[in-house]
């Protein structure tokens, strides 16, 4: 497995990763889509970013474009086809991405909204040799329930009506651990469970403030926070050692949300993140 970070591209961020010991970079999005159905366009900036790689030795694990992408059903399918032919130009295979939905909706409704999206997506990504893997954050909108996500791919009884109703390999997960830590899942259980959906990981943690929780309960804010691999909840060795052992030989990109070592320290947040995830990796 390679170690990564989810940074944007560019010169001073990948001497940064090389410099720490990193392999690869998730890459945030920063090309207009606009210009990205120029195929011209397209080809020049994959051969600008794969210099820039290049020269620190570094490999591109995902794409990440998230919110980058429309929210009209035909905008959106039209976007993620220009992400699909663009990371064939730059010789990656993945795309991580949100599951966009309406909190306003029902479930089926935006599940609805997905299928009339990732139907048409998904022969496209086989065809290209691309993966597109859902981020599992819960994008809640609200501290009071009901409560709504802006980001459908939240546990695992919605990916797998989501993966019932558009069954094809290229369509999985990126599986982030800390996510399912404060919603009370057994992430181990859903390692073993979604194996064949996940297709990129995020390395990244979560703390519960039991005393914050005990005074306020679950929908209040502030109970729990996401901090670096091995500040939290999540035994680390376990997790890498269930990804090697149902057969997940992809990247492992650090997340790094953790506000201890925000602002100045971040650099020392990602030496941190290297040095306690190398010896699993």
């Amino acid at each position: 497995m390679k170690l990564g970070y989810l940074a944007k591209l560019s010169e001073e961020e990948c001497t940064t990763a090389a410099q720490l010991g990193y392999d690869c970079l998730e890459v945030g999005s920063t090309w207009d889509l606009r210009h990205l159905a120029d195929a011209g366009y397209r080809k020049s900036e994959a051969e600008k970013a794969r210099a820039i790689l290049a020269r620190s030795g570094l490999s591109v694990s995902a794409v990440a474009v998230y919110f980058a992408v429309p929210r009209e059903v035909e905008d959106r399918f039209r976007a993620y086809e220009l992400y699909i032919r663009f990371c064939q130009d730059l010789g990656v295979g993945c795309i991580a991405a949100m599951a966009q939905s309406d909190p306003a909706k029902p479930l089926d409704e935006n599940l609805d909204l997905w299928e009339s999206v990732f139907s048409r997506v998904a022969p496209l990504a086989e065809e290209a040799g691309v993966k597109i893997a859902f981020e599992n954050w819960p994008g809640l909108n609200s501290a009071f329930p009901p409560i709504g996500s802006i980001n459908v791919a939240f546990s695992p009884m919605v990916w797998e009506k989501m993966f019932k109703r558009v069954d094809s390999p290229s369509l999985g997960l990126e599986f982030d651990p800390s996510h399912l830590v404060w919603q009370g899942i057994d992430w181990a259980a859903q390692v073993v469970r979604w194996a064949a959906r996940i297709h990129h990981v995020h390395a990244k943690d979560t703390e519960i403030l039991k005393d914050q929780l005990k005074a306020n309960g679950f929908f209040s804010r502030g109970w729990w926070r996401y901090r670096l691999p091995g500040y939290g909840e999540i035994d680390w060795p376990r997790f890498t050692s269930l990804l090697k052992e149902v057969g997940y030989d992809g990247a492992i990109a650090v997340e790094h949300e953790d506000p201890v070592f925000s602002g100045d320290r971040r650099v020392e947040g990602l030496r941190k993140a290297h040095d306690f995830l190398r010896p699993l990796v």
